[in-house]
């Protein structure tokens, strides 16, 4: 099993410190699988603005009518003074104002990032997965192995 560049024989651990390992494993995956949720769902709030944006029609002259969102579940009419012209978050509570094709750009490369995250945390987590399954067969031999040499001392 490989843990942070170190090489460890799985069979010169006792039962007990095979368990730490185990549990340490399952909290590393857990806390993994949570991080790959979490950038699931932020890669799917950034395309659904890159939908958004692309949405847009150019100004034809006429102010196109919208819901602006009060608070999660309360809305209000509203017109789209400018739909060549987006506020787009940038992160940390700062917003940029962009012409929708920077802003389409902008999210697509979002996107993207999170898609290379999502893949590289996905092989990650596969390699935790597969040392915890290592750890968990190893315990399993090491318990079942424990009561016919404690038959056969006695």
């Amino acid at each position: 099993m490989s843990g942070q560049g170190q090489q460890v024989n799985l069979d010169s651990l006792s039962a007990q410190q095979l368990s730490q390992v185990k549990k340490q494993l399952d909290e590393e995956v857990e806390h993994l699988t949570n991080s790959f949720t979490q950038l699931h769902a932020a890669q799917q709030k950034f395309k659904e603005c890159l939908r958004c944006v692309k949405a847009q029609t150019p100004a034809t002259g006429e102010k196109k009518d919208i819901l602006v969102p009060l608070t999660n579940s309360l809305y209000v009419k509203g017109k789209l003074a400018d739909p060549d012209r987006v506020i787009v978050d940038v992160g940390t509570g700062f917003y940029v104002e962009k012409d929708t094709k920077s802003a389409a750009e902008f999210y697509d490369d979002k996107v993207k990032q999170l898609a290379s995250n999502i893949t590289d945390l996905e092989a990650i987590v596969q390699q935790k997965t597969n040392n915890l399954r290592v750890v968990e067969e190893v315990l399993r031999q090491k318990v079942l192995a424990s009561p016919q040499a404690q038959a056969q001392k006695a």
